[in-house]
């Protein structure tokens, strides 16, 4: 079956709206209430886009595709309200507090050596994903371009940040079911998630510009 095909539209409606709605609050949470330019609203939000939006798919279809590599039917199904409280979180406090939705496995009693690998798809899949978009930081900073090296870094910050919260071993997220299949995995994710994240916000774009 091609991939495409085991995306439901029910679930592709989920994701773009999910998509769309993360990419809102990223926007509102990046330029505030006051600066309603309508060029950098619209900037902004393709940036947001492809950094937030491509984390956002590409972690919930790592744990679709993972767990459906084990024989379990998995997808995504978007929580609105929560939708709703991350644009509004975003534009009150100018932070991103996004629980989009979950991807839901479903099938016979999952293992937890399964649980935890595809536990772990999402996280190290945003990890992976600091290769591109470091990439675009280097070549935009090497060309002089700022808006390519303003999507790298804001990609990886994004993406580290995705990671190491959804490593946190609580409640739902997935370090609750990595910790438990394999501490080592673990700890060693954790190490490098938050590692990444904390020299990425600390990073300054504008000194290679100005």
């Amino acid at each position: 079956m091609h991939i495409w095909e085991q995306i439901p539209q029910r679930e592709r409606r989920d994701l773009l709206i999910a998509w769309l709605a993360l990419s809102a609050a990223f926007t509102v949470a990046m330029i505030g209430t006051s600066r309603l330019i309508p060029t950098l609203i619209l900037e902004m939000f393709v940036i947001s886009m492809i950094t937030a939006g491509v984390a956002f798919i590409v972690h919930e279809m790592a744990h679709k595709f993972t767990a459906m590599r084990y024989g379990y039917w998995a997808e995504f199904q978007m929580n609105p309200t929560m939708l709703v409280v991350a644009v509004a979180v975003a534009a009150l406090a100018k932070v991103v507090f996004a629980a989009p939705g979950a991807t839901m496995i479903y099938g016979s009693q999952i293992s937890e050596e399964e649980n935890g690998k595809i536990s772990l798809a999402g996280p190290l899949s945003n990890l992976l994903l600091l290769i591109p978009f470091s990439l675009l930081l280097i070549v935009g900073i090497n060309i002089g371009i700022f808006e390519v090296a303003l999507v790298g870094i804001m990609g990886i910050r994004i993406n580290a940040m995705i990671a190491a919260f959804n490593l946190l071993p609580l409640g739902p997220l997935d370090g609750a079911k990595i910790l438990p299949w394999n501490t080592p995995v673990y700890i060693a994710m954790v190490l490098i998630a938050f590692a990444i994240l904390f020299s990425a916000l600390n990073y300054n774009l504008a000194g290679p510009f100005f």
